[in-house]
């Protein structure tokens, strides 16, 4: 499963509660429509390191790379090198 995927499999599941998947794009924004909210930061900064065994530093945790599924897709990305 690739990254993308693998996070709007976890979104659509454990936020949305909706086992047919995410139905919003990729660049839209969680905390601007309401899908996360501060405490589903921490969920989603779990989620990412247990995951995708990436290290998260707490300066790490901003808008720019967990507010959306291309964000989140990224920062893994980078992280991994």
């Amino acid at each position: 499963m690739q990254i993308r995927e693998q996070i709007r499999h976890y979104i659509a599941k454990n936020f949305l509660f909706d086992e047919k998947g995410f139905s919003h794009s990729d660049t839209t924004s969680f905390l601007s429509e309401g899908i996360v909210d501060s405490i589903g930061v921490l969920e989603l900064v779990t989620f990412v390191g247990q995951e995708f065994g990436v290290s998260v530093d707490p300066a790490e945790i901003t808008p720019e790379n967990f507010d959306s599924v291309e964000q989140i897709a990224q920062y893994v990305e980078r992280k991994r090198g």
